[in-house]
């Protein structure tokens, strides 16, 4: 359960912030050219970073295993959906240079 918590405060510290600056639109500008489009990047990452509450929290809150499975199963899919954002967004961007 240590691990847990250890890693929920891992990933809001450091996924988050980051994830929503780059929605947002705030990132140096000499890292601008390397992460176009950076929208739909920091919609990737939210949605990778989205895992972990969604994993985590019925486990740290005593959910019976049915509800952890489920949430398991929605974790899982949040992490597929960030990933195939993340990948339109760089095959996208690839293939326009």
């Amino acid at each position: 359960m240590k691990w847990q918590w250890a890693a929920l405060v891992l990933f809001s510290l450091t996924l988050l912030p980051a994830g929503l600056a780059m929605v947002a639109g705030r990132v140096p500008r000499r890292l601008r050219a390397r992460l176009a489009p950076l929208r739909a990047r920091g919609a990737a990452l939210l949605l990778i970073y989205a895992t972990a509450p969604v994993n985590a929290v019925p486990r740290l809150a005593g959910a019976s295993p049915d509800t952890t499975l489920a949430c398991t199963a929605a974790g899982g899919v949040l992490a597929v959906a960030g990933a195939l954002v993340l990948g339109a967004a760089t095959w996208r961007t690839g293939r326009a240079g």
